[in-house]
């Protein structure tokens, strides 16, 4: 069912994005500060080097990349790979790093902060619009993850990994607020932590579980378990749909703590994964529109 999309050994792979434009699939190693861009149609897999940590990217109405570098929210020439910093919301928090990022139904960038040491609470979510104005959305998070939104604009879900409990918000799309937090599920002690999560047609959720060798699919309004797919490794931290029609499902690992013992038992941790033809179909990632 799962196979392995890229053979290739990322130390902490998140954040996949499908551009249905040029049908590549992008990805980030996040503390080796590479931008992965991977074409199934022709197999050919790239890197951009930003040299820095990078938590997450997204893509921009003009063609280009946005990334969540150490240094800033940056701008990416696709083609010259010319990085443009251009807004920080946390300069004054030199121990923090962005970790993960998605853009909401209006084209707003949705990104997370956390310290690099996992200090609890030291993390915020915050919302850059397209007048490139940055407003913080959720304060003392810890390990910022998984976001999606709902078909009709009205929910948003949220995961803050240690919490084990994926949150929702009520969202107006008018202006980006969030309110009526409420728990939609929590993933069991067996399962590992929630990590990174999509959402699909339905509007049923799917969540990678680090340290819990799947990814499940959930309905986030009953709160029911649906779905679990098998994982050869440990450490599956993101999902998205690509795919010409999106029916395929590319899923990100980490070897991060992950210890040489186990590694030798999942050799192809850290590799991009994917699930072809489904079954079921993924809604096309919104670009940025700053």
């Amino acid at each position: 069912m799962v196979e392995v999309a890229v053979n290739y050994n990322c130390f902490l792979g998140e954040g996949p994005v499908w551009d249905a434009r040029t049908n590549t699939l992008f990805w980030v190693d996040i503390l080796a500060g590479d931008i992965h861009e991977f074409n199934p149609e022709t197999n050919s897999h790239k890197t951009i080097k930003t040299h820095q940590m990078v938590g997450a990217v997204a893509l921009c109405a003009d063609g280009n990349l946005l990334a969540a570098l150490k240094t800033g929210l940056a701008k990416i020439d696709r083609h010259t790979h010319e990085i443009t910093t251009f807004v920080h919301p946390e300069p004054h928090l030199p121990g923090n790093r962005f970790n993960d990022g998605k853009c909401d139904p209006s084209g707003r960038f949705w990104i997370g902060t956390m310290a690099i040491n996992e200090t609890p609470n030291a993390g915020s979510l915050y919302m850059l619009d397209s007048n490139n104005q940055i407003s913080k959305k959720i304060e003392g998070t810890t390990i910022s993850n998984g976001m999606a939104w709902s078909a009709d604009s009205k929910t948003f879900y949220y995961i803050d990994t240690p919490t084990r409990a994926i949150v929702a918000y009520d969202f107006d799309n008018n202006d980006g607020s969030i309110s009526n937090k409420r728990t939609a599920f929590k993933i069991d002690e067996t399962g590992g932590y929630p990590d990174g999560m999509t959402i699909d047609a339905e509007g049923m959720l799917w969540v990678a579980h680090w340290g819990g060798w799947q990814v499940s699919r959930w309905n986030p309004i009953t709160g029911e378990k649906l779905f679990t797919l098998q994982m050869p490794v440990a450490n599956v931290s993101s999902c998205t749909f690509g795919g010409v029609d999106l029916q395929d499902l590319y899923i990100t690992t980490a070897r991060k703590d992950i210890s040489p013992g186990e590694l030798e038992k999942q050799p192809l941790a850290g590799c991009l994964f994917v699930w072809k033809n489904t079954g079921y179909k993924g809604r096309p990632a919104v670009e940025f529109r700053g």
